[in-house]
Order: C-alpha cells, then sequence, then structure tokens
C-alpha cells in the first residue's frame, strides 16, 4: 500500500532526517539511502521496517546534517585562545605596524570554537528510536489508505453476491428451458425410437449444464472474504488466493453457460472480480 511519513531529529550538533516512502508492491521490496555514518544500522533498520510491514516497495531515506557552528552553544577551546594570543604578540613584537585579530577571524579559526558531539553509540540510539516512530506514522497512513480499499472491496463484493443471489431463483425455469430444447431436437434427430436414448442424452446434458454447485462456492468464498477483511492483521496473500478461486468459479459458470442469463452473470462477475483483485494487490 501507499503511505508517506517523514521526521527531523534536532539533535545537540547535527539534524537528521528520516524518510519512509511505500508504494504498491505485491511482496515486501526495501531500499536504503543512508548518511554514511548510519549505514551500519541498515540490518537494524531493515529489522524494524520487516517487523511492521508485509508488502510494498518500501524507501527508506536517513539523513544527517551538521549543524553550524555559529548555532551551537559549546564555549571557545581555552588552549586555542591561547595559542592564538602568544602568536599574536610575537608577531606584533617582531611587526608593530600589523593589525591585530579581529573576534570573527579568532571564532574562524580552525578548533577555536569547540565542537560537542554526540557518541555514535547515542547518535545510533537516536536513529533507531526515531525510524520507530515514523514507522508508527507509515502504519498510519497505510491504515487509512487500507480502509478505503476495503471499503471497495465490500462495495464490488456486494454487487458479486447480487449476480448470484438474483440468477439462483432462475435456474429450475432455464434447466427446464434447456431440457425441453435439448429434447426437442433428440426427437427431431431420433424419432420416437429413440426415446431411451433421448432420455440420457437429456440428463447427461442437465448434469453437465448444471451451475447450482458453482453458485455455492461462489457463495462460500464471498463469505470467507468478508471474514478475511474483518480479521486483524496482514490479508492481502489471502485475499489474492480467494480472489483466484473465484474467477476460476465464474469462468466455470460461463463455461457451463446454456443461457443468456447465466452467460451475462458470468461476465459481470468476472468485471467485479478483476476489478477486486486489482486492489487486493494493494493491501497488506
Amino acid at each position: 500500500m501507499t503511505g508517506f511519513a517523514a521526521r527531523s531529529l534536532n539533535l545537540d550538533h547535527a539534524s537528521v532526517s528520516i524518510d519512509l516512502r511505500s508504494v504498491n508492491q505485491r511482496f515486501l521490496e526495501l531500499h536504503f539511502r543512508l548518511a554514511d555514518e548510519f549505514r551500519p544500522l541498515e540490518p537494524q533498520l531493515r529489522e524494524l521496517i520487516q517487523q511492521r510491514l508485509a508488502r510494498g516497495k518500501v524507501e527508506c531515506r536517513v539523513g544527517l546534517t551538521p549543524l553550524p557552528a555559529a548555532t551551537l552553544d559549546n564555549g571557545l577551546n581555552p588552549g586555542i585562545l591561547e595559542r592564538l594570543a602568544q602568536w599574536q604578540d610575537d608577531v606584533l613584537e617582531r611587526l608593530p605596524g600589523a593589525a591585530p585579530l579581529s573576534v570573527n577571524e579568532v571564532l574562524r579559526w580552525p578548533g577555536a570554537v569547540q565542537a560537542a558531539a554526540l557518541s555514535p553509540e547515542a547518535l545510533n540510539d537516536a536513529v533507531l528510536a526515531g525510524m520507530r516512530e515514523t514507522l508508527d506514522e507509515l502504519v498510519e497512513s497505510r491504515q487509512r489508505e487500507g480502509a478505503k480499499l476495503r471499503q471497495h472491496i465490500l462495495d464490488r463484493l456486494a454487487a458479486a453476491e447480487a449476480q448470484v443471489a438474483a440468477l439462483k431463483p432462475l435456474l429450475p425455469a432455464l434447466a427446464a428451458a434447456q431440457r425441453e430444447k435439448l429434447a426437442e431436437r433428440l426427437r427431431d434427430a431420433l424419432g420416437e425410437a429413440g426415446h431411451e436414448r433421448l432420455a440420457q442424452e437429456v440428463a447427461l446434458a442437465a448434469q453437465k449444464a448444471d451451475i447450482d454447485e458453482e453458485l455455492s462456492r461462489l457463495v462460500t468464498h464471498f463469505a470467507e472474504v468478508r471474514r478475511v477483511l474483518d480479521q486483524p492483521g496482514a490479508a492481502g496473500k489471502r485475499l489474492d488466493f480467494l480472489m483466484q478461486e473465484l474467477h476460476r468459479e465464474a469462468n466455470t459458470l460461463g463455461s457451463k453457460s446454456v443461457a443468456v442469463e447465466t452467460s451475462r452473470a458470468s461476465l459481470e462477475l468476472k468485471v467485479l472480480i478483476e476489478q477486486m483483485r486489482e486492489q487486493v494487490q494493494n493491501i497488506e
């Protein structure tokens, strides 16, 4: 399922950005773009994502931006300042006309401003904690989309159930009409002398054209789809399998069709099942 989540961590010496993007994918596929400092964290980040997500193409970005020295209140380096003062005295003693160092020049001197930094362990802990929070946000985003997809599937499922419900009462009349039509053709071909053969052929044809079993299986699969949708947790792979079973029954229904009503119902069912199947590919 699609989703997006982002978080920024403002640490003492740097800013860490975490982005998670998810698009539809039948299986879970992870891609990482990490700052060099965080490359050793990839196995742990991968494990965190796999614990929360089962499907989707997920891109994980973790960046590190050091804060400018001027924004850090870390104090001045006394050792550097003492050296600069001594060097300045030596220069002015030998070159009395030389200009003294300005405050800006002193602050820009390498090492003059102390740069406190988090330890690698503290930095990694902060990133892992931020990743857990970002994953929470991504899961919520995917759940909101999942609720919409669920309703889409339920709407098509209700339409498919209506097709089967409308077809069932017609079965006795359709079967009787088919038997009479076949019997008339056989009488024309065999005459009254073929009465026994006629009865056998009619019974065999009626058996081959019987679609009550297919309709019953469709109803059973419809109920199972609803049950899976109501269960917590991942449902995509189970629903994908059920869509295959529904499509198989709808195909069989069409191949057994002996009337325009059943052919039309089979076509409508296949359209609705295909619409559900397309959305099921996006469900975790």
